[in-house]
């Protein structure tokens, strides 16, 4: 593996992300996005395609006035190979301080034949043309060989190795359909990294797609294999079936540092004001089973797992929910739920139990919770209500001894 302990995040969720359908943003919505993927400390945002269309020219051009300052990150927008798209990029990039030309081209037989029709001579022409091209306008060019894991292994190699000697200062090896495993990923990573003369002296970048559920997988086996920048959306949307989320790239990275040995810039607190953010612009929920940012990341409603968390809440989660932006743990209380839970959920409300009437509470509470899939605190007081004189050892607890931590109410609809 390489030496270079940082991984570059390379956000794509302005570029990659809104290409997903039904996640179209306004120039405003790129802007509050890319201001808040500045706040999380991202490297680098590909801020869209400046060639796609004028409104697309314009919200680069504002991100790169906005938020391209020294401190800023590297703004980035993408090309394919020709000197239109790449002139159009650089304007639209320009007033960035640290600005990049991402440019791309088909390599895989597939796309040559039935999408490009040039032969790969063709291609190998057009590569080390296209890439001196961008390299005389920008000092960053980033070169990018489309479905990279079903092209031919000796032909990939040889163009990525152009794309180094005319000027390419990064490459990116797209698994642009999701096709590869995480073995096969890292293989094909370690071997350009082995026989690619010069890519000592360029960062090596995944790109992975989730079609197969394997994009976070996959970009982490890249990074194993020596990869140093990831490509990545929030929440994971792109096309298809989406982008490696860089949330649970990041995550990975942090939980498991010992195993990776390497680390980001990312400020991990605003992750899950950046998901909620890139949600309501894109009008695409987040399911509550999603990791990290999901609703139920960090919800316990099992009674084991609460009793648990309760006690020490490394039983149960690997990673605390602040440092990602919740305010803790939530224990949902329902028909799995145990009496620890329940009690300490009363002593949140203000109400203290002994043995004896937290038995005939807990008791009532199961049946409440057979008849929903959650029992909230208005059920919890009207439970209470209902009991009249039959509890009299419920007594008011001091708010200072209120368990609030781990059980303040929370609902996917924040997201």
């Amino acid at each position: 593996m390489t030496g270079d302990p940082y991984v570059r995040i390379f956000d794509t969720t302005l570029r990659d992300g809104e290409q997903a359908p039904g996640c179209t943003m306004t120039r405003d919505e790129k802007l509050a996005v890319a201001r808040q993927l500045a706040l999380l400390h991202v490297d680098v945002i590909e801020a869209g395609f400046p060639a796609a269309s004028p409104g697309d020219w314009e919200a680069v051009h504002a991100v790169a006035q906005d938020i391209g300052t020294h401190n800023g990150p590297t703004i980035c927008a993408l090309a394919r190979a020709n000197e239109r798209d790449i002139d159009r990029c650089f304007s639209a990039i320009q007033p960035a301080a640290k600005r990049r030309i991402h440019t791309f081209i088909a390599t895989s037989d597939v796309h040559l034949e039935h999408k490009l029709r040039m032969s790969r001579a063709r291609v190998t022409e057009v590569v080390a043309a296209m890439v001196r091209y961008a390299r005389a306008r920008c000092e960053e060019v980033e070169f990018s060989p489309e479905d990279a894991g079903r092209s031919d292994p000796v032909f990939l190699r040889e163009i990525v190795g152009i794309a180094i000697e005319c000027g390419a200062t990064i490459l990116n090896i797209p698994d642009t359909v999701g096709y590869t495993t995480p073995d096969e990923y890292a293989a094909m990573i370690a071997g350009i990294r082995r026989s690619v003369p010069g890519v000592e002296n360029v960062v090596l970048s995944t790109h992975c797609h989730d079609d197969l559920g394997l994009a976070v997988a996959n970009s982490l086996a890249g990074v194993r294999a020596g990869a140093r920048q990831v490509e990545c959306t929030i929440n994971g949307i792109g096309e298809r079936a989406g982008n490696a989320s860089l949330e649970e790239v990041v995550m990975a990275l942090c939980a498991r540092r010992q195993l990776f040995g390497v680390e980001t810039g990312i400020d991990t607190r605003e992750i899950m004001r950046t998901s909620r953010l890139v949600s309501a612009c894109t009008g695409i929920a987040v399911p509550p089973n999603k990791a990290i940012v999901g609703g139920n990341a960090f919800a316990h409603e099992a009674g084991i797992h609460q009793d648990g968390v309760l006690k020490n809440p490394l039983t149960y989660e690997i990673m605390r929910g602040e440092t990602v932006g919740w305010d803790g743990s939530t224990l949902v209380l329902g028909k799995h739920s145990g009496r620890h839970a329940v009690r300490c959920r009363l002593e949140a409300l203000g109400h203290q139990c002994d043995d004896a009437a937290l038995d005939l509470v807990f008791t009532r509470f199961k049946e409440v919770a057979d008849g929903k899939k959650v029992v909230n605190d208005a059920d919890l007081t009207a439970l209470l209500s209902g009991l009249g004189h039959e509890a009299p050892s419920i007594t008011p607890v001091p708010a200072s001894r209120a368990r609030l931590r781990h059980l303040t109410p929370r609902t996917t609809s924040a997201l």
